[in-house]
């Protein structure tokens, strides 16, 4: 989409077809990411019965997470608007109007604060993530609010966002003062109580649900995107039903989480972070400790009922065949249904979590007596556990129980697996930087003992994976030195920093080199942010008379403008960008569905084309390790398997277009915002493979996507652009990775951030988005001979096979 200047945008206000289409698209995946987690009869209401709205999210409703994340899109849709607009009565009109004044009122505190404390740093994007935006308390809920009301619709909000983790406190992890008393005072009145969690992450509800009686339906809708209110009316009034499963477990009490004292900021402690708990994240803790949760992984109602039977199991060279018979046995509502496998695995060589997921599929809309039949295949890695001692994944000899069910805590055994020799899959590199960490759970941990079923009994004999062989590109038509500007961004002539270092397209993260454009004639690549659509400026100017554009620094490029006056030029052209909020990815991945998945990221692309981007910053794949990391809406869930085959799926959408690459991230262990640049994870090896790299490996492996990228944090010791174990002897030599892997933006700013030119050397083929010490140290370093010229033609060899790909 660029007009005849050559500039991205159209100088057309009105909707676009494209808008149109991805409105649509970006409903469907609400409606289908939001969890019913409790319904005592109250849902679906009906549109002739009014109903109070109440709560901060009611008409403020949160679209998405602050930051990287966030989209510029035209519109969004709250709560209040898709339920008006769907002919409900509301009778808290006038608490409504009341919150507007309240919430207008703070937004301009917190702009002049936010402004203040900008001019006191160097990164005004800092001043930004320090102070995410607090949502106004309300006042409090009066008898005239729910006058006539058959129901009250109570929506708690939550924003948070990259640069710093959410707190410990009432109105983020716990419900506010005014939250609860609003609450008990709907159950005084005895009113039904329908709450709506709008948050990012978990909020604790255990006090507020054993205290009361009258919350009567409970949705996690997330932060579903721009078309929030019209996915929210769709399941309250029964329009659309809900099918989503959470992908994160929620603690009845946050205290009920591993290590939980200890996490980010808890223990005083952010230079090091100890991961303590080993391989024993979210359900694999809960599970194994028989610790119970408030909502546990995998769960989620409909409005119907499904029964799930296990019809049998097979076996091939390389993995199982679980075929499961899914029947809706309502008689009013048509419905999807998730069907779960998860695998008990031997003891004995070592000691393995109680169980884990190996394998799920969504049935398609069924109506009311209809079945499906699915057949789930499982991978053999899936039940393979990853030795330290010999530096292989093994399958261990033994018996394997599998689980069928619809949640993680709803299975029935339904086979057993015999293995009779252990068998290697694979061999791994030998890494440099490894930690010796006391994982303390190991010393209390007895595994729960399984009682195998005979009468589903079924030999499998694994086979060693084939081995990609690694072939890199490299570059060997330049001058070595005329290929160093590849191995940093495009050097803008202001401070490069997030949104504001695109030059083509106005609120771009950044954009490959110029460098090598009159010389040689290799064009830059230009980067956009994600992961819920991709983010760009969503308005700007060009001066007529010198066809440049007129610039509005960081702050102007964020929350859509509101941080900085709009400034108008006269006879300046007016362009706008208008790209697509979905939900966050979190809300994507609750959908359980990966053919919406690439859907999704087949309207990514389309909008990539549009605009002009070649590469997404997208998607996430970082653990939910603890609910308070401040970017968990980003990440998928605290399933590796989840999270790496859903990459996957988006990546195969994103990548059907020509011309278009998705770059995963943040590689690796980006489980916390605080010191996010500073905080060395220490880890075993073990931990690592098996949950926080698995993920990646599952993405890069099925999904081959053209880039990662490596982030701030160290893991055991090294920067992750610095560390030739996670770049090159993982990431390629393992896995067979034939991208591009970038650094996040400004890796190397801080004075004890990653060193520019180890970057290279390390297999981190780029520095973004770029800067004049980067291009010194690489320059330096390769004069002395610390970078060497095999080294600088491998990483720009990389990146011009990019750029022909994509470019």
């Amino acid at each position: 989409m660029k007009d005849v200047w050559g500039h991205s945008g159209s100088m057309d206000q009105s909707l676009s077809e494209l808008e149109i289409r991805h409105r649509t698209l970006a409903r469907e995946a609400a409606v289908e990411g939001i969890v019913l987690l409790k319904n005592e009869g109250v849902l679906p209401l009906s549109t002739a019965s009014a109903i109070a709205l109440l709560g901060s999210g009611a008409e403020k409703t949160i679209k998405g997470g602050i930051g990287s994340g966030d989209v510029n899109n035209r519109e969004n849709i709250s709560i209040y608007q898709g339920m008006k607009e769907a002919g409900v009565t509301i009778t808290s009109e006038d608490w409504l109007e009341d919150y507007e004044e309240r919430y207008k009122n703070a937004r301009n505190v917190w702009k002049e604060k936010i402004l203040e404390d900008a001019k006191h740093v160097d990164n005004p994007f800092d001043a930004y993530a320090s102070n995410p935006f607090i949502l106004p308390e309300g006042r409090a809920v009066e008898a005239k609010d729910i006058a006539d009301a058959k129901a009250a619709v109570y929506v708690l909000s939550r924003i948070s966002g990259e640069g710093k983790d959410r707190r410990r406190v009432k109105g983020d992890y716990y419900l506010s003062e005014r939250e609860a008393a609003d609450l008990f005072f709907l159950n005084e009145k005895k009113i039904p109580v329908i709450l709506l969690l709008n948050a990012g992450g978990p909020i604790e509800l255990t006090d507020i649900l054993e205290n009361t009686e009258n919350i009567k339906a409970i949705l996690n809708i997330s932060q579903p995107g721009q078309e929030s209110g019209y996915a929210v009316a769709d399941i309250l009034l029964g329009n659309c039903v809900p099918s989503a499963k959470l992908t994160t477990t929620w603690a009845r009490r946050y205290e009920d989480c591993p290590f939980a004292e200890d996490y980010s900021y808890l223990n005083g402690n952010l230079d090091t972070e100890e991961y303590k708990e080993g391989i024993f994240v979210g359900y694999r803790y809960f599970d194994s400790f028989g610790k119970k949760p408030l909502f546990p992984f995998g769960f989620g109602l409909s409005y119907t009922e499904f029964k799930i039977e296990f019809k049998g199991i097979e076996t091939s060279e390389k993995e199982l065949t679980v075929e499961m018979k899914v029947t809706n046995i309502g008689d009013t509502y048509a419905g999807k249904e998730v069907v779960q496998i998860y695998a008990s695995l031997p003891q004995t060589e070592v000691k393995k979590e109680y169980r884990r997921l190996v394998g799920y599929a969504k049935t398609k809309l069924l109506q009311p007596g209809e079945a499906e039949t699915l057949k789930i295949t499982v991978g053999q890695k899936e039940l393979a556990y990853f030795s330290e001692e010999k530096h292989q994944w093994i399958v261990e000899k033994g018996t394997y129980g599998i689980w069928t069910g619809n949640s993680s805590v709803s299975l029935e055994y339904s086979s057993t697996v015999k293995v009779e020799q252990s068998v290697s899959l694979e061999d791994t590199c030998v890494l440099e930087n490894t930690a010796e960490i006391e994982e303390e759970l190991w010393k209390t941990y007895e595994c729960r003992k399984t009682t195998a079923d005979n009468s589903h009994c079924i030999v499998f004999t694994p086979h060693p994976e084939e081995k990609k062989i690694y072939r890199s590109a490299y570059a060997t038509e330049q001058m070595a030195e005329d290929l160093l500007p590849l191995l940093y961004g495009n050097i803008a002539e202001t401070t490069s920093t997030l949104g504001a270092a695109g030059i083509r397209v106005p609120g771009t993260a950044g954009e490959t080199t110029e460098g090598l454009l009159d010389k040689y004639g290799i064009p830059s690549l230009i980067m956009a942010d994600g992961p819920a659509g991709i983010r760009l400026q969503q308005h700007y100017e060009v001066d007529r008379a010198t066809d440049t554009v007129y610039g509005i620094g960081v702050l102007g490029a964020l929350e859509n403008g509101f941080l900085v006056d709009r400034e108008e030029h006269e006879g300046a052209d007016q362009y706008y960008q208008y790209c697509t909020a979905f939900p966050v990815g979190t809300v994507m991945a609750q959908t359980w569905n990966r053919d919406l998945m690439q859907r999704f990221g087949e309207a990514v692309a389309l909008e990539m084309e549009a605009f002009h981007v070649n590469l997404w910053l997208a998607p996430g794949l970082n653990i939910h390790r603890n609910p308070l990391c401040g970017r968990n809406f980003e990440y998928y869930s605290e399933d590796p398997f989840l999270s790496g085959t859903l990459a996957a799926s988006v990546t195969k959408g994103v990548q059907c277009r020509k011309g278009c690459g998705v770059t995963i991230k943040h590689f690796a262990c980006n489980n916390q915002e605080d010191n996010r640049m500073g905080v060395d994870v220490k880890i075993s090896e073990r931990t690592l493979r098996e949950i926080y790299l698995r993920g990646f490996e599952i993405a890069v492996k099925e999904g081959q996507p053209a880039a990662i990228m490596s982030s701030y944090n160290l893991v055991n010791g090294v920067h992750a652009a610095n560390s030739k174990d996670l770049c090159t002897r993982i990431a390629r030599k393992e896995w067979g990775f034939d991208g591009v892997i970038m650094s996040d933006w400004n890796t190397t700013v801080p004075e004890d951030g990653s060193v520019a030119w180890k970057c290279a050397a390390a297999g981190n083929d780029i520095i973004m988005p770029g800067n004049a010490e980067d291009a010194e140290s690489i320059r330096k370093a390769y004069r002395n001979g610390d970078l060497t010229e095999e080294e600088i033609r491998s990483c720009a060899g990389r990146i011009l096979k990019l750029i022909s790909q994509l470019a």
